[in-house]
């Protein structure tokens, strides 16, 4: 798969979330697909919907600082502005079998000012 398609589909997952697509978020993932943070460590696709999708359709918007691809991975690091105007920053390491994500690691950042 060409670099750029990764990348655009990486940003694509973000973009959804904000928008609380969930269809195209399912779409995105592998049926194996699994989900860890400091918080929760391993969640299956379930667990992921279940634990995460409650924050999904915000109306969040992501500033990329970087979208890289090394193998099957996109490294993502981005700015987020909520609704209310709070920011933070967080980096991602979504791992991709063919053209759909099958694992996602979450490192929390910080909040910005």
């Amino acid at each position: 798969m060409a670099i750029q398609d990764r990348v655009q589909r990486a940003r694509a997952l973000y973009e959804a979330f904000a928008a609380g697509d969930r269809d195209s978020v399912q779409r995105s993932f592998t049926d194996d697909f699994l989900f860890f943070s400091p918080l929760d460590v391993g969640l299956d696709r379930a667990g992921y919907f279940e634990r995460c999708w409650p924050g999904s359709g915000q109306g969040q918007r992501f500033h990329f600082v970087r979208l890289i691809e090394s193998g099957d991975e996109v490294v993502v690091t981005y700015e987020m502005t909520k609704r209310d105007g709070s920011r933070g920053r967080n980096s991602e390491i979504l791992t991709f079998r063919g053209d759909r994500i099958r694992q996602a690691e979450v490192y929390f950042g910080w909040d910005l000012p």
